[in-house]
C-alpha cells in the first residue's frame, strides 16, 4: 500500500486526508477525518456508455453505519442497516447538488460516488467531511470533473459567524447553513435558519465560501500528488456516439428554424400549452429522424432531449428581451389562488395554487405520545412536527405505478418542515404533535414552495398558533456562457433549462426561515445571489399578502374533531401513584375512559382525547391520585377493609385512611362489622396525618353530638399489620 496523509487546521479542529489505504479497487477513494468524524469516500465510472438514455446516471449514496455511532439497531428483529434513513437520503442529495453541475451533462457513464461513514463522533456532523471527500475522490480520479469544490457549515455563536459549529453550538445558533462551491463562485446552499433578514444570510454565505480558499488549496496538493489523468470521453468516439452527434446537430437546427412561430407564436400560461409546444416539436424531430433512417436506441436519446433543445431558445429570449413564454415580467409570480378548510373531518386543510402547481395541505393533530422515535446514526430522541410530500405520476399528466416517496420526495417535505420549524408554538404552549401531509395535485415549477405555502394555511386554519404565516417561492436563472444573466421569479419547468437555477427560499414578511439552491451552472457570482434575494423578498411579501386576504389570521378554535389535551404538573415523586404496579393503574384509566395518557419525568402528565365526559373522569381520577390530603377535609370514601379495631376507607384513589371503632359513632360500636360491610359508601372527616402519612378518620365527628355525652379517655390506635395498607398510607407502586 501506498499511503499517502495530508492535513490542516480548519475552524479549531484538523481536518485529516488519507489515500492509499481503503478501497483500493475504487477508481479513486479517501478518507476524511474531521474530530473523530471519519468518511471513506469511494469513486467509480463504468467503462461503457448507458444506451437509450438521455440524462446523465449519476449516484450518489450516503451510507449511514450504526457502528460509527457505537450504536445497535433499536428493532428487537432486525438489527443490521436497511434502507437509508431520511438523514442519510438528505446527505446524499447535499452532496449530489454540490457535485452534479460540475459534469458535463453530456457524459452517459454510470458514475457512483459512495460515502461511508466509519465513525461519528456526535460533535462533528458527517456532512461537510462526506462534501469534502467526495471532490477529493473525484479530483483524484480519472472521471472527468470540472472541480474541486469544498463545502462548510455556518452557524452564528454569540454574534459572531463560526465556520462547522458543534452539535451543541448549532443547537443555540439561529443560523444553520451550508454552502459549497470556491470563494468566487456558489455552487449549492442549503440552510434553516429562525427569521433572519436577508443580508444576513448573504454575510453567512460569503463568510463561508471565504473559508472554502484554504479546504480547496489542500484539494488541489492532493491532486497534483495523487490525481489521475482525467478521461477525455469526447475523443475517437465511436460510429454510433457519431451517428448520435449527427441526429443532435440536425434536431437542434429544426428547432431553430421554428423557434419564432411555434415557440412564441403565441403566449402560453398553462403547462398544457407547453407539453403540447414540446410535442410538436418532438413529432417533427422523429419525422425527420425516421426519414434519416436513424436507429431506435439513437431516436429514444435525441427526442428525449427535444425540451432541451426548446429551453436553450426560451432561455435566449429572456437574455435578449426579457421575454418570458408565459408573458409575465421576470419578477412576476404567477396567478395565485387560495383556499382554506376543504374537508369536513380533518383538523385543518388548504389549498394553495400558483399557476398550475396545485397542492393541498392537510393537518392532523395529535398527543405529545404521537412524537416520531429517531434511532439514527446522529440522532436520538423524538420530533413532534412532521411535513410529507406526496405526488403521483397524475400529479405530472402521466401514468404509472404506485410506489413509496422517493429521495426527491423525502427532501422537499424536509425542505418545507425545516421552513415552518421557526414559527411553531412551543411545545409548552401547544403541546400537540403536528403532521402536515402536502398532497401536490399538480406540478409545473416550485411544488415544494407551494407546499409551504399551503402547509402555513393549513395550520392556520388547524388553529396551529403559528408566530407569522411563512411562503416560499423558487428563483430561476437565464445565464449563457458570455457570463450574460437575468433572475426570474416564480421558476416553472421550461425555464429550468441550461445555465439555470433552482434557487428556493422561504421565509415571513421580516426574515428568511429555510433555503435550497441547486444551480446547472459552474456556480453563481455574488451579484446574482444578490439580486435572488432582493426579487424573492419582493414576490414573497406579494404572496403572504394574497394569503393573508384568504387566512387573516389563525382559527380561534381547534376542530371539533381534534383531540383536545390538558396538561396537569403533579409532584415527580407521585408518578408511581398514577402509573401503578406494571402500569395497573394508568392502564385501569385508559380503560375506561378512553384517553390517551403521556407522563413527563419532571411530573407533566399530558391527557388526550376527543371525548370531553372521557377526558373530565381522567383528569379528575389523576388529580385524585395524586393529591395532598389535607386535616380537616371530608370525603365520601368506600370501606375496602375491616378489622376488630376499625375499618379502612378509601377517600382517595391509592389513599385509604383508618376509621378506628371509637370514631364510628358517639355511641359505643363493639365491632365495626356490625355497622358497615366493604363496598360502603361512608362519610368522613380526615382528622390527622402522622408523621408516617397515616390518615386518621373520623365519621362521627361528622354526626351531631348527642346531649349529655361525655368524652372517654383517649386511646392508642394500634399498629397495622405488615403488608396491610399502611394504616392508611400511600399505595405506591413502581413504573413499569
Amino acid at each position: 500500500m501506498d499511503v499517502k496523509q495530508w492535513s490542516l487546521s480548519w475552524g479549531g479542529r484538523t481536518l485529516s486526508v488519507e489515500t492509499g489505504k481503503f478501497s483500493l479497487q475504487a477508481n479513486a477513494s479517501c478518507t476524511v477525518r474531521y474530530g473523530d468524524t471519519v468518511i471513506l469516500a469511494t469513486a467509480v465510472m463504468s467503462k461503457n456508455t448507458r444506451d437509450g438514455i438521455d440524462f446523465f446516471p449519476l449516484m450518489v449514496n450516503f451510507e449511514e453505519k450504526l457502528y460509527a455511532a457505537g450504536k445497535i439497531k433499536g428493532s428487537r428483529f432486525i438489527k443490521r442497516e436497511g434502507r437509508p434513513t431520511e438523514d442519510a437520503i438528505l446527505s446524499g442529495r447535499l452532496v449530489d447538488r454540490s457535485i452534479r453541475p460540475l459534469f458535463d451533462s453530456n457524459l452517459r457513464n454510470d458514475v457512483q460516488v459512495i460515502l461511508t461513514a466509519l465513525s461519528y463522533d456526535g460533535e462533528n456532523d458527517p456532512q461537510i467531511p462526506a462534501l469534502i471527500a467526495a471532490s477529493i475522490a473525484l479530483s483524484n480520479s480519472s472521471i472527468p470533473w470540472n472541480g474541486p469544490i469544498g463545502g462548510v457549515r455556518v452557524g452564528r455563536v454569540n454574534g459572531e459567524w463560526k465556520i462547522n459549529p458543534s452539535s451543541v453550538e448549532r443547537s443555540a445558533s439561529d443560523v444553520d447553513l451550508v454552502v459549497s462551491g470556491t470563494p468566487d463562485k456558489v455552487v449549492m446552499v442549503e440552510a434553516g435558519v429562525k427569521n433572519v433578514p436577508e443580508e444576513q444570510i448573504l454575510a453567512a454565505m460569503k463568510f463561508g465560501a471565504e473559508n472554502l480558499a484554504p479546504v480547496i488549496d489542500l484539494i488541489k496538493k492532493i491532486q497534483k500528488e495523487v490525481g489521475k489523468t482525467k478521461n477525455d470521453l469526447l475523443v475517437n468516439l465511436s460510429e454510433s456516439e457519431k451517428t448520435l452527434r449527427e441526429a443532435e446537430k440536425k434536431v437542434k437546427t429544426m428547432v431553430e428554424s421554428h423557434v419564432k412561430d411555434w415557440i412564441f407564436d403565441s403566449v402560453k400560461k398553462s403547462r398544457l400549452e407547453r407539453v403540447a409546444m414540446v410535442d410538436k416539436f418532438t413529432e417533427a424531430a422523429k419525422e425527420m429522424l425516421v426519414k434519416d433512417e436513424t436507429d431506435a436506441s439513437t431516436q429514444k436519446i435525441v427526442l428525449g432531449r427535444v425540451k432541451v433543445y426548446v429551453e436553450e431558445h426560451i432561455s435566449e429570449a429572456i437574455l435578449k428581451s426579457d421575454q418570458r413564454l408565459d408573458g409575465r415580467k421576470l419578477n412576476e409570480v404567477r396567478p395565485l389562488h387560495v383556499e382554506k378548510n376543504l374537508l369536513p373531518r380533518t383538523h385543518g386543510s388548504a389549498m394553495f395554487m400558483r399557476g398550475d402547481t396545485q397542492v393541498l395541505s392537510v393537518v392532523t393533530l395529535g398527543a405529545p405520545g404521537d412524537v416520531q422515535t429517531l434511532d439514527s446514526m446522529e440522532e436520538d430522541g423524538t420530533k413532534r412536527y412532521m411535513h410529507h410530500y406526496s405526488d403521483t405520476p397524475a400529479t405530472y399528466g402521466e401514468a404509472g405505478p404506485l410506489r413509496g416517496p422517493g429521495n426527491r420526495a423525502i427532501g422537499h417535505g424536509a425542505l418545507a418542515e425545516r421552513a415552518l420549524e421557526p414559527v411553531l408554538p412551543e411545545e409548552k404552549d401547544f403541546p400537540y404533535t403536528i403532521r402536515v401531509v402536502s398532497e401536490v395535485l399538480g406540478s409545473n415549477g416550485s411544488s415544494s414552495m407551494a407546499s409551504t405555502c399551503g402547509s402555513t394555511l393549513s395550520l392556520m386554519d388547524a388553529g396551529v398558533p403559528i408566530k407569522e404565516p411563512v411562503a416560499g417561492v423558487a428563483m430561476g436563472l437565464a445565464s449563457d456562457e458570455k457570463g450574460k444573466w437575468k433572475v426570474l421569479t416564480d421558476l416553472q419547468d421550461i425555464e429550468d433549462g441550461p445555465g439555470g437555477m433552482d434557487f428556493k427560499i422561504t421565509g415571513t414578511s421580516s426574515g428568511i426561515t429555510a433555503i435550497q439552491m441547486d444551480t446547472k451552472t459552474l456556480g453563481l457570482t455574488w451579484d446574482i445571489v444578490k439580486q435572488t434575494f432582493a426579487q424573492s423578498h419582493e414576490a414573497r411579501l406579494k404572496i403572504l399578502e394574497a394569503m393573508r386576504a384568504v387566512v387573516p389570521e389563525v382559527s380561534k378554535e381547534l376542530s371539533k374533531y381534534a383531540p383536545r389535551i390538558v396538561t396537569i404538573m403533579i409532584n415527580p415523586e407521585k408518578i408511581r401513584d398514577v402509573i401503578g404496579s406494571g402500569g395497573k393503574i394508568i392502564n385501569k384509566i385508559i380503560a375506561e375512559t378512553g384517553v390517551q395518557i403521556d407522563i413527563e419525568d419532571d411530573g407533566r402528565v399530558s391527557i388526550t382525547s376527543s371525548d370531553a365526559v372521557g377526558m373530565e373522569k381522567a383528569v379528575q381520577w389523576v388529580k385524585d391520585l395524586t393529591r395532598e390530603v389535607v386535616a380537616g377535609e371530608t370525603f365520601e370514601g368506600t370501606v375496602v377493609r375491616i378489622e376488630d379495631f376499625g375499618a379502612f376507607v378509601q377517600v382517595l384513589p391509592g389513599q385509604d385512611g383508618l376509621v378506628h371503632v371509637s370514631e364510628i359513632a358517639w355511641t359505643r360500636t363493639d365491632k365495626p362489622s356490625d355497622v358497615m360491610h366493604i363496598g360502603d359508601k361512608v362519610k368522613v372527616i380526615v382528622k390527622e396525618i402522622d408523621s408516617m402519612n397515616r390518615i386518621s378518620l373520623s365519621m362521627k365527628q361528622l354526626l351531631p353530638k348527642p346531649e349529655g355525652y361525655v368524652d372517654r379517655p383517649a386511646f392508642d390506635r394500634p399498629a397495622p399489620r405488615h403488608g396491610g395498607p399502611g394504616g392508611g398510607g400511600f399505595r405506591r407502586g413502581g413504573r413499569p
